[in-house]
Order: C-alpha cells, then sequence, then structure tokens
C-alpha cells in the first residue's frame, strides 16, 4: 500500500518548506545537483538525464552567447516536443534572453505576425512538421534569411534550424552546429555581470495567446511564475517522487511546458513528450515508459478509451491523469477508472495570462465536482499566498461596470496573484484593460466562486452580445441548439444591426443523414429562451468552414464576420 495522498503532499510541503525565487536555469542547477543521474527526458529513442540536460544546456547557452545572444534579447522557438526543446528552453534562461515559443503550426501569415510583433532576435526553428514546411515559410516571410540579406524582419538578426525532415539549408546553422559553438566557447553564459543576469522576477517567456477573439497577444511571463505554478500542480495533485508524465501537449503552450516539465522537476520526475497525439502511441507509450500520469484533454480521453489497443497493453503503471481545457460528462469520468483503472482523476482551468492552469480538482474529488466545476484554486503551500496559501485569490466583477460582486454571484472571473503576467509585449491598451492597478487580470471567462474556492464556469464575456438592450450569453443559446438530434455543432454570435445594435446569428454545423430547418431551431429557441435571447438567424456551415485557431478552437470573432454580411437566400438562413 503506497503512502496516501495526504502523505504524499506533506512530503511535498516538507520538501519545499520555504519557496526560493530562482531563474528557470537556476531551477534546473539545482535539479541537477539532487537527481543527476534520473531521468528527466524519456522517448523512444533515448533517455536523458537531469545531468545530461544541464550540461547540454550550458554548452547551449554558450553557443547562443557566442552567436551574440545578449540579455533581453527575444529567442524564437519554433519546436515540436522534440527532446531538444528541454535544453534549448532552459539554454536561452541560462543566456539572459526571453524564450518565445511559437505555435509550431502556425501559417506563413501567422508566423510572419508573431515574428514581427515580438521583435525576435533570434530565431531557432524545425526544418518541417506535420507537412508543413518552416523553410520556406521563412522564404515568403524574409526572402535572404539564409543568406543575412533579408529585411522585412529588422531585429532578426540569424536563424538556427533543427532537420526534423532530413533537410537543412546551405550557410544555415543547426542546432548541433549551436552546440559545437558552445564547446569552443565554454563558459560565455557565465560570464556576466549581476547588472546582466536576469532574475527570477525578470520575463523568462513570451507566450502567444491563442488568438479567439482577435490578433495573437504576446503575454510577459516570469521566470518565478511559471515555477510556481508548477509546484502548485504537483501540491494539488499530490506528487509522488519520481513521478512519470505522458504527454504531446505542446511546450509552447503552459498546459505541456507547466503541467508537464515544471510539474515533473519538482519531484525529480521524467516527462514522455510525444510530438503529436495518436492514441496508440500514447498506450504504448504508457506501457513501454512505465508512465505514471498523462496529460488530456477530453477528446483525447475518449480517443484513448475507444482505441483498440487498450485491451492488449499493460497500462498498470498509470495512476493519475488530468484532462482539462473543457467540460466532460461524470460518464467519462467513470469510464476511465473503470477503462484505465486510473484512480487519480483531476481537471482544471486557467490561462496563459494568469500563469497557465489556476484552479484543479482535487484527486479525491467526488466525480461530481469535475463534471460540475474547473476545480478550486490550486493548493500552492510556501509558493502561494499569505495566509491562505492558495496559488491565487479569484473573484467575480461586473462584466459592464468593473465593480467587484459578492462570492457565488456570477459574473467575470478575475485573478491576482504571483503568477499573473506582467502585460502584453507591446500592447499597453490590451493590457491596460486586461490587468488593472490592483494586479487583478480579467479573464474574458464567465462563472462564478464557491464559498469553498471552488470555480464554475458559465461562458464567456468577450462573446456576450447585445440585443434590445439586453445582454446574452451565447453558452445558453448553444446549449439549447444542440439539444436538437439534427445538430452537430452550435455557435451563437453577435452581429451589427441597425434597429437593435446586435442581433443573435446561430452558425449551425448539422448532422449528416438528419434533417433539421432553421425554423425548427428557431422554435426550439422561442420554447427554452426569453425572447430577446433568440437568434433573429440560423445558418448552416460545413465543419471544415469554421475558422479555428491553429489548436482547434472556433474564432468567433472571425464566425461573426463570415456570417455579418450573408443574406437569408444565399445561405439557406430562416428569418426567425
Amino acid at each position: 500500500m503506497g503512502a496516501s495522498l495526504d502523505e504524499r503532499r506533506d512530503v511535498l510541503r516538507r520538501r519545499f518548506a520555504t519557496w526560493t525565487p530562482m531563474t528557470l536555469h537556476e531551477r534546473l542547477a539545482r535539479c541537477a545537483e539532487e537527481f543527476a543521474d534520473r531521468p528527466m527526458v524519456i522517448t523512444d529513442d533515448r533517455t536523458v538525464t537531469y545531468a545530461d540536460i544541464a550540461a547540454w544546456t550550458e554548452r547551449l547557452a554558450d553557443g547562443l552567447v557566442a552567436l551574440g545572444v545578449r540579455p533581453g534579447d527575444r529567442v524564437g522557438l519554433v519546436m515540436a516536443n522534440y527532446v531538444e526543446f528541454v535544453p534549448l528552453k532552459f539554454a536561452i534562461s541560462r543566456a539572459g534572453a526571453v524564450a518565445i515559443p511559437f505555435n509550431y503550426l502556425y501559417r506563413t501569415d501567422e508566423l510572419r505576425y508573431v515574428l514581427e510583433q515580438s521583435q525576435c532576435t533570434l530565431l531557432i526553428t524545425m526544418t518541417g512538421f506535420a507537412g508543413l514546411d518552416h523553410l520556406g515559410m521563412l522564404d515568403e516571410i524574409a526572402p535572404g534569411w539564409d543568406g543575412g540579406e533579408q529585411t522585412a524582419l529588422p531585429e532578426l538578426r540569424g536563424v538556427v534550424t533543427l532537420s526534423t525532415d532530413g533537410r537543412s539549408r546551405e550557410g544555415v546553422g543547426s542546432v548541433e552546429d549551436l552546440e559545437q559553438l558552445g564547446r569552443e566557447h565554454p563558459g560565455g553564459s557565465a560570464d556576466r555581470g549581476a547588472d546582466q543576469t536576469p532574475g527570477p522576477d525578470d520575463v523568462a517567456d513570451i507566450l502567444y495567446t491563442s488568438g479567439t477573439t482577435g490578433s495573437p497577444k504576446g503575454v510577459l511571463i516570469t521566470h518565478d511564475a511559471s515555477q510556481r505554478t508548477g509546484y502548485a500542480s504537483a501540491l494539488t495533485r499530490a506528487f509522488e517522487d519520481g513521478r512519470r508524465i505522458l504527454f504531446s501537449l505542446p511546450c509552447y503552450h503552459m498546459f505541456g511546458y507547466v503541467e508537464g516539465l515544471m510539474a515533473a522537476m519538482m519531484v525529480g520526475g521524467a516527462i514522455v513528450p510525444q510530438t503529436a497525439f495518436d492514441p496508440g502511441r500514447y498506450l504504448e507509450g504508457i506501457e513501454r515508459h512505465r508512465a505514471t500520469d498523462i496529460l488530456c484533454v477530453p477528446t483525447m480521453t475518449v480517443a484513448l478509451l475507444e482505441h483498440p489497443d487498450l485491451a492488449t497493453r499493460d497500462l498498470s503503471s498509470l495512476r493519475a491523469i488530468l484532462s482539462g481545457a473543457a467540460p466532460a460528462p461524470v460518464w467519462l469520468w467513470e469510464k476511465v477508472r473503470d477503462t484505465l483503472g486510473v484512480d487519480e482523476i483531476v481537471t482544471g482551468y486557467g490561462m496563459t495570462e494568469q500563469g497557465g492552469a489556476m484552479t484543479l480538482t482535487l484527486p479525491e474529488d467526488p466525480f461530481e465536482r469535475l463534471a460540475g466545476t474547473v476545480g478550486r484554486v490550486k493548493l500552492a503551500g510556501s509558493a502561494g499566498l499569505p495566509g491562505t496559501g492558495d496559488l491565487t485569490e479569484y473573484r467575480t466583477i461586473d462584466v459592464l461596470t468593473g465593480d467587484p460582486l459578492p462570492i457565488g454571484e456570477e459574473g467575470e472571473l478575475a485573478a491576482r496573484g504571483p503568477t499573473n503576467m506582467l502585460g502584453f509585449w507591446r500592447k499597453p491598451e490590451e493590457t491596460a484593460a486586461a490587468l488593472d492597478d490592483e494586479g487583478w487580470v480579467r479573464s474574458g471567462d464567465l462563472g462564478y466562486v464557491t464559498g469553498d474556492r471552488y470555480v464554475v464556469l458559465t461562458g464567456r464575456s468577450k462573446e456576450l452580445y447585445k440585443s434590445g438592450g439586453e445582454l446574452v450569453m451565447p453558452k445558453e443559446v448553444e446549449e439549447v441548439l444542440s439539444r436538437h438530434p439534427g445538430v452537430s455543432q452550435a455557435f451563437a454570435v453577435g452581429v451589427a444591426d441597425e434597429r437593435w445594435g446586435e442581433i443573435g446569428v446561430a452558425c449551425v454545423v448539422a448532422k449528416p443523414g438528419v434533417e433539421v430547418t432553421g425554423d425548427e431551431l428557431i422554435a426550439l429557441c422561442r420554447e427554452q429562451l426569453a425572447r430577446f435571447k433568440v437568434p433573429r438567424r440560423v445558418v448552416f456551415v460545413e465543419a471544415t468552414d469554421l475558422p479555428t485557431t491553429p489548436t482547434g478552437k472556433v474564432q468567433k470573432y472571425k464566425l461573426a464576420r463570415m456570417v455579418a454580411s450573408e443574406e437569408p437566400a444565399q445561405t439557406g438562413v430562416v428569418t426567425g
């Protein structure tokens, strides 16, 4: 019989009796001293220890300095979950620079925007991935980049490549070349004065938002913030010593980066990163590498449960799962427990601007908590707020006035704590709108906080629209529409209207082979919703026509723009 959840938390609290802020590379160095020979990164091809990662990091950091990277420079990373991501990430910190892990699924225009907006000074990129040609994209964005003659990105001084598809580019250095440069110029990353050395409260990362409500914004996250969040995850989930976490969620995103890498480091654990999600590979990886924990979103969880290999794989090592980013019903959690044999199941909620996941359910919570809430504010012990030991504090505010609301009252969720962003890179107006003078970050999400600090989500404030002077919450409309047997997906958006200010338009993806008309859907809404909430129009769209971010989230502002000019006769729209 292993230690109980409370006993495991007590071990962690004693280990981190005092929270010591440090930079990311200092955290790695400390872990390398304590867990030198333990595996830190495990892939099918190789296993790399903490000591190996630390040494690799030093060589790469020395190479970066020899290449001309200076404190405060911004180094972009277009890198899937290859083992090289980890030492490169810490090397950027050791060189005193700021890391910008970009979404590696960006198309050309998206990559151009973030390269320009971030004022990236060095880019480390894969040659290609998942059918995307990253070298070809750079040829379009900054012609002449490979010869050092481009003018489209004036701040970009160099590019380093990782060959992921067998290609290279003549005259362009590789990650291996960067490491060799570090061997030839050892100690460069350590030879700096105190005034040039980053501190724990300095910016470590610029992480770009997914762009569901507008252009991606670069969120400024400190060295200390992501470590606090990682420790809070380990404490809340009661990590045992040496936990092994398998995931394919990308490390450019807080989910893989903090819930995977940062959290595992707090207990000398290992990550088992995969470059893309494949349910068969997940199951194979659990068996092969004796993973104890996996990170998922609900669609991935369902795919695992439905995969034929589930019956033949040895999953006896698996004891925990974090399935976040979207709500899921009780039956899914019951099936996870009964089919995967997992008894520590949690879900959570957060956002990049607040430092990642700020809430988690407890592994000991009943499944009704997982289905009805997104968890409670994370336990953080010494890394949390004085007095409560919570990672952050939540409150709800009035969407229009910003005034705080009583506990339990629905409004826009706002958080304040040591993991909050410092702001958005080069976007002062957006920063002022999201982060107030008292340190509260507005989430854009609607919900309420219960008396025992659990958070319940009810919608998105940025998606609210006013019709006839009344605020409409799209989620209410979407839930009603989705009950119709002919509806696969439904999205309600507000569109400008001369008479009403805005009108509601329902964008519906019909189920194949099932008859459904706009009249039926309007009638259904009239039966179940107040009059002002009933959509004025229904537009049928194909799932493939939905505008989405590279991570698959529907961009409602683009959807609203798409249907704003459509006339009923052109789209099969029914006027309500």
